[in-house]
């Protein structure tokens, strides 16, 4: 299972937000490039770049971060996030470098753009559904709708996504623990990977994650724990090889 480190962009900076509350943000570096290049440094196999201003913005912000990443890196396999609400904007990701785009609020309001970009760049799309007590939030997690997040997530699934990113926004970026029962039940829904998101802690998370991943969780995905130092990251990704060589 991959740890997979975060790099939230706002405002051309590094930042975690506390549960997708823009005003609550807390600036880890200037220099999001530089932070790329430590987890490489750190062992990293695999980068989670978010546009956050693009998210709200509905189009890239921090896009040209994003591609001077990927050409600093061009072997390593990166997915981003934010502002992804056109085959426009995907084909100049894929173009930089970028290994794959993920959908997240235009998936949930307008569901056959998943299917078209699925059609169009096959292989490239990864829905982020992000959910409360089992349902999906959506518009940087201000609306909390009435879709059931394993519904949804199955819905994409059959449309051609390579991947489903799940954010439990209970949890996210409040050092609380993964919410480890609600991924197992929506990675056991499906046959496509399930990529953990929100509340990664310490080492105790990463136990707790390598022992289900066999139920179809391929990665984690890793913020302030790493930028706070509640988790090192390196010894994080040595423990997960462990345990799942074991």
């Amino acid at each position: 299972m991959l740890l997979i480190p975060a790099i939230d962009l706002k405002d051309g900076k590094c930042v975690r937000l506390k549960q997708g509350r823009m005003e609550d943000d807390t600036v880890f570096s200037e220099d999001p490039v530089a932070v790329a290049t430590h987890w490489v440094e750190q062992g990293a196999r695999r980068l989670h770049l978010v546009d956050l201003n693009g998210a709200f913005a509905g189009e890239p912000v921090n896009g040209e971060i994003v591609k001077a990443i990927a050409r600093k890196y061009p072997d390593l396999p990166i997915q981003i996030g934010g502002g992804i609400r056109s085959p426009e904007i995907i084909q100049a990701y894929l173009d930089a470098g970028v290994q794959w785009v993920i959908i997240g609020t235009k998936a949930v309001n307008e569901p056959e753009f998943v299917r078209d970009m699925c059609k169009q760049f096959p292989g490239h799309i990864i829905v982020g559904l992000d959910a409360k007590d089992g349902w999906v939030a959506t518009d940087g997690w201000a609306n909390v709708t009435d879709v059931n997040v394993i519904d949804l997530a199955r819905q994409f699934e059959n449309d051609g996504v390579s991947a489903i990113v799940y954010t439990d926004i209970s949890r996210d970026g409040m050092l609380q623990g993964v919410n480890v029962d609600a991924t197992v039940r929506l990675a056991q829904s499906m046959s496509i990977p399930v990529i953990a998101s929100g509340g990664i802690t310490n080492l105790d998370d990463v136990r707790n994650l390598c022992a289900v991943a066999d139920q179809g969780i391929s990665g984690a995905i890793t913020g302030r724990a790493i930028y706070e130092n509640t988790l090192n990251f390196a010894e994080g990704q040595a423990l997960s090889d462990e345990l799942i060589r074991a």
